[in-house]
């Protein structure tokens, strides 16, 4: 018996000891496509529990035995399986998964399969929004979204950005979508004291951004329910992943020149010009000669001695630079990224600037396997030299209507000229100052719990902090003389606080039904305080502040507050991973609509059908994917004043004694704007979705409209706010994604996106609302051109024509011609807004270099010059005037569009359709061309990536549009107001060139 078990034993150390034999550590390294090692990549013996993990340089040893398989797996790259052989050597290269990476999206209060997404989401990675030399981050969005116009107001480097999400949704309220930051909804609304915008996301670093989701249907965004009619636009920030610590610098440089310079009049043309208008008007010749000597200032503008180009002193050349360095990676439990940047753009608008420093910690940390916590948190500080708004001879732009006789600067070639037909604007430059400090710290902490494998609960608590200080002086030798100079200094502070609390419920019942619930609360308070003093008489231009004014003319401050308290809860359901539901409800509450009206609710709901995963397709050749959904839902819009249900009482004084004045007319009824939107859409791809898309139809109707109605003056009040009328958007979009090339060392794939806009006034009681040159109508769109047509020059006499326009007793028109304005009506004559855009991008990759760009288009939108009755006047009054004013009327039969120049004769200066054109435009929106070095080059200097690229920005644009720039319009009529599609002296956009690098380490 002991013989037997010794023998066992014997037996059972040899087996051992052979299988020990057989085995062998094998060593390697794990790398991405492009050489970057892979730290944390699972390694396993396939069919064993024997695994490791390879270290933060992707060096990795494991044991086993040949005949064995070795598993690679990690999150984003294909699963790589290697056979272990006689080499003890296995170096692996994995590639990404697009499917895994496009695989989640952002969504209100969590993410979603994209899969299983019934609404209609823009989905943008960070590759798609860096490196656009642009310090506006809604500008780098442009053209890549079906239905979302996103336009500066012009060419200023702070100026405001309209992005319209599905056509406008309003008349009176805010315009603007909802911006959601790391889960926070951050401050949108514009301080500026000069009546022209700052754009609000100035201060947010492209570079620090990861993705950007757009909602647009109902669906998606009726999960913030009272603020979700103008769209909701998902901004997450960057964020540390587990491995080895990766260190980006990025430092770029470039110029910029105006997209477009208009031709005017030179020195000669300007004589001549007006000497003819004078002699049409009855004066005798040489009646201007002294006229021009004052223009002069006393040099010979017979002999052409000065011939000013105004525009090229206005419109100068800018730069850009941009640095930033990237730090992050992390551990199993710790995730961190770290950055700081710099930009600063000199505007292509003189003396117009802006500066950015900022800083971002991102920091998310596992206490434990059930509890997380983390940080966002961003700081930056903006520093603006600003501009008058567009509406003052103080801009530059308006230094165009100076005569070119006129030198710029007095004969010392410093001191600006002060004998010129308007005020020189060069005085602002050297003796005035006018500077935004913008602070904006925004951040949120987070802490998830996971209750049970099934049910988690997250708490955040959000801040948004915006100080902006603005100080403006006037020397004694600008337009402020009068008064010794004049300074203002103004401060506005605005916090916001959030909290959101919620749970989350995952579940797969008998696997075939996915169930998801969120469900919690969130609660919002801004709070904004507004101080400013102005003061006169200065013993000094070098002493600029207010506390050196010789008088305080004026000062105050105020405090306002609002805030909202919402419940929401959405549920959604996957069966047979093929039909999809969804459904949603907010309660919100607002303090800004009256008592009876404070709370609101707002449901929705979705489904979805993949066909793709039924029988009859699942083996289709040509069919990839195919999804059938629609959606409903209701949001709202509550982007009015703070007190607007109230009648209001302000503290005044009457003969130097206080007392109480009204200043406001509330309605105590007002409630919500509520936008019904309804979208049915199908999502595709074709042969192994090397073409995909998506395909959509919406129609979003807007009813209790909050509009300044009229009043009777003997109410004491002009308007009063209420709920009125009805609007209406519809419209098709369509979106075609082709990977035309796939190869390994060539690559092309191209994006397309096109979409239309119907948009409608349904109904509105109160009758026209008339705005300028802009109407608000029933059955019209909003904000139309509500002008007299203008009929071109007498050919017998040159005189101004107009279409008469009136009503006939059959109901038709009168389209004969008049020479008299009087006798003509207006009529509807256009819209501000495209009824078409489109976007194209082209991505291109081959070998080492990659090549994109996008072109950008719209159509059937109009711009109405409004400076056009100074600018193409027929020589009425001394302005410079634009160079088509040479091809003027001057004998009987001549056919033209510009009348008889006459000076002082208002011949075809009255507002009219002479100064409307048609804006149709196709723009280079970007265009990015970079070489990325070989990696065995250069991780012989320790370097992971380099990238060298060039990029341009609104490189060329195609347009009839003869105004400077078929998207800028007048800067002081704000973001949101009836009045649109304005051009009044409004700079252009600039051209950008930048040259760049990028370095991973």
């Amino acid at each position: 018996m002991k013989l037997k078990n010794y023998f066992f034993l014997v037996m059972m150390v040899f087996g051992v000891a052979l299988t020990y034999a057989q085995q062998k550590t094998i060593t390697g390294k794990v790398t991405d496509q492009e050489g970057i090692p892979l730290p944390g990549v699972n390694i396993l013996v396939k069919e064993t529990s024997n695994g490791t993990q390879s270290d933060f340089d992707g060096n990795y040893s494991i044991t086993a035995s040949e005949g064995q398989t070795l598993v690679f797996t990690y999150l984003g790259q294909k699963t790589v399986e290697q056979l272990v052989g006689s080499s003890s050597t296995i170096n692996v290269q994995m590639e990404e998964d697009a499917s895994l990476l496009e695989e989640v999206v952002v969504i209100g209060y969590g993410t979603q399969s994209k899969r299983n997404v019934t609404d209609n989401i823009v989905s943008l990675n960070s590759e798609q929004i860096n490196n656009i030399p642009t310090p506006s981050l809604q500008s780098a969005l442009t053209g890549k979204a079906a239905g979302v116009r996103i336009t500066q107001i012009n060419g200023k480097v702070e100026g405001g950005i309209k992005v319209r999400v599905r056509g406008t949704s309003t008349i009176s309220s805010s315009q603007e979508p909802l911006y959601v930051v790391d889960g926070v909804p951050v401050n949108n609304s514009d301080e500026s004291i000069n009546g022209s915008p700052i754009n609000p996301l100035v201060s947010i670093n492209p570079n620090d951004i990861e993705s950007i989701q757009i909602l647009k249907d109902a669906s998606s965004a009726a999960i913030y329910g009272a603020r979700g009619s103008n769209g909701v636009v998902l901004i997450t920030t960057k964020k540390g992943k587990q491995g080895k610590t990766k260190v980006t610098v990025n430092s770029s440089y470039g110029w910029s020149t105006a997209t477009n310079k208009r031709d005017w009049l030179n020195a000669a043309e300007y004589v001549e010009v007006f000497n003819e208008a004078a002699t049409n008007s009855g004066f005798p010749a040489g009646a201007l000669d002294g006229t021009y000597d004052f223009f002069a200032g006393g040099t010979d503008w017979r002999n052409g001695e000065v011939d000013t180009d105004w525009q090229d002193i206005a419109l100068v050349d800018g730069s850009v630079e941009d640095y930033s360095v990237a730090v992050s990676g992390g551990s199993e439990k710790t995730r961190f990224f770290l950055s700081t940047a710099y930009n600063k753009t000199d505007g292509i608008t003189r003396g117009n600037t802006l500066e950015r420093y900022s800083v971002r910690t991102n920091v998310d940390h596992n206490i434990s396997s059930k509890f997380n916590v983390g940080i966002n948190l961003g700081i930056t500080k903006s520093k603006i030299d600003r501009l008058a708004n567009d509406n003052a001879f103080a801009t530059p732009i308006q230094a165009i209507a100076q005569v070119p006789l006129s030198p710029a600067y007095l004969e010392d070639g410093v001191t600006p000229n002060d004998q010129t037909l308007y005020y020189n604007f060069l005085f602002e430059e050297f003796n005035a100052n006018f500077q935004t400090n913008i602070w904006r710290v925004l951040g949120n902490v987070y802490g998830q719990y996971q209750i049970t494998p099934e049910l988690s609960f997250r708490s955040e608590f959000g801040y948004d902090y915006s100080t902006q200080v603005a100080e403006r002086f006037n020397g004694s030798l600008t337009e402020s003389a009068s008064v010794g100079g004049f300074g203002t200094a103004n401060s506005t502070t605005t916090e916001r606080y959030n909290l959101n609390n919620y749970f989350t419920y995952n579940k797969v019942f008998n696997d075939i039904y996915d169930f998801e619930f969120t469900g919690g609360m969130s609660f919002e308070e801004t709070n904004r305080r507004n101080q400013f003093v102005q003061g006169q008489g200065f013993p000094s231009d070098n002493l600029q502040t207010v506390d050196s004014a010789a008088e305080i003319v004026d000062g105050g401050s105020n405090r306002t507050a609002f805030n909202f308290l919402s419940y929401f809860g959405r549920a959604s359901l996957v069966i047979n991973n093929k039909y999809l539901f969804k459904g949603s409800i907010r309660y919100d509450g607002s303090s800004r609509f009256g008592e009876d009206n404070r709370y609101g609710w707002f449901p929705a709901g979705s489904v979805g059908w993949i066909l793709s995963e039924e029988d009859f397709l699942k083996e289709s050749a040509l069919i990839s994917s195919l999804k059938l959904r629609g959606s409903w839902g209701v949001t709202g819009n509550a982007g009015i004043g703070n007190f607007a249900s109230l009648s209001l009482f302000q503290g005044s004084s009457y003969n130097q004694r206080s007392g109480l004045a009204p200043v406001q007319l509330g309605d105590p009824s007002i409630q919500w704007e509520r936008t019904t939107q309804y979208d049915i859409g199908i999502d595709y791809g074709l042969f192994d979705n090397r073409i995909s898309g998506e395909i959509d139809y919406f129609v979003k109707t807007t009813k209790d409209l909050i509009l300044n109605e009229p009043v009777p003056g003997t109410s004491g009040f002009t308007t009063i706010t209420r709920n009125v009328g009805e609007l209406e958007n519809k419209g098709f979009e369509f979106v075609l994604n082709t990977r035309n090339i796939v190869k390994d060392d060539f690559s092309w794939s191209t994006s397309f996106n096109i979409a239309t806009l119907d948009n409608e006034i349904k109904d509105l009681p109160g009758g026209d609302v008339i705005v300028g040159q802009n109407l608000v109508r029933e059955g019209e769109s909003i904000s139309s051109f509500f002008l007299v047509e203008f009929a071109g020059a007498d050919p017998d006499n040159g005189d101004a024509l107009f279409v008469r326009n009136t009503l006939n007793p059959d109901g038709t028109r009168d389209r004969s011609t008049t020479n008299n304005f009087s006798e003509a009506e207006r009529v509807i004559t256009g819209s501000p807004f495209p009824d078409l855009t489109a976007g194209l991008t082209n991505t291109i990759n081959y070998k080492n270099f990659d090549l994109s760009f996008t072109f950008q288009g719209e159509w059937g939108a109009s711009i109405y010059n409004g400076g056009g009755r100074f600018q193409s006047a027929s020589g009425d009054f001394f302005d410079n005037q634009s160079k088509d004013q040479l091809n003027r009327w001057q004998n009987p039969g001549d056919i033209t569009n510009v009348p008889q120049l006459r000076l002082f004769g208002a011949n075809g200066t009255q507002q009219s359709t002479r100064y409307l054109q048609e804006s149709d435009f196709i723009r280079l929106r970007n265009l990015t061309l970079g070489y990325t070095l070989p990696s065995d080059l250069t991780q012989k200097f320790f370097i992971e990536k380099l990238r060298v690229y060039f990029t341009g920005f609104n490189l060329l644009t195609i347009t009839d549009y003869d105004g400077y720039d078929p998207e800028s319009t007048a800067d002081f009529n704000g973001n949101a107001s009836i009045a649109s599609g304005i051009d009044f002296y409004s700079a252009p956009a600039a051209k950008t060139y930048t040259f760049g690098v990028t370095i991973d380490l």
